[in-house]
């Protein structure tokens, strides 16, 4: 089994920042990919960014290239996702997920293996 667990989220003022943090345990853990998503009242799931975990090639959704930055650090076996420039459409429940059944970015969220209980993000207006 693998767990992860986020945290960073909070209340932030519209051009502010925040870092979320997801801590990747259990199984050995060699090679796979890190997602973030968000879901926002009443919409879909939504996908944010992804990172591979031993090369870091990454790839973002597109409302969030050039605010966003997915990072890890293979010795504390956390992820990172640094979100500048917030906006109150950035407003969701923010999801960390990994994938391991095949190492390839996916934006799809039915291609992830486990998923955190998710971390509350509110930026204000």
């Amino acid at each position: 089994q693998v767990q992860l667990v986020e945290s960073g989220g909070g209340l932030v003022q519209a051009g502010g920042s925040l870092t979320l943090s997801c801590v990747v345990s259990g199984r050995r853990l060699s090679d796979y990919v890190l997602g973030w998503f968000r879901r926002a009242p009443g919409q879909e799931r939504e996908f944010v960014a992804g990172i591979r975990w031993s090369g870091a090639r990454t790839s973002y959704g597109d409302s969030v290239k050039g605010r966003f930055t997915i990072s890890r650090d293979k010795t504390e076996n956390t992820g990172y996702l640094q979100m500048n420039s917030l906006k109150p459409e950035d407003t969701a429940v923010y999801y960390c997920a990994a994938r391991f059944r095949y190492i390839l970015l996916s934006a799809s969220e039915t291609e992830y293996d486990y998923w955190g209980q998710g971390t509350q993000v509110t930026v204000s207006s």
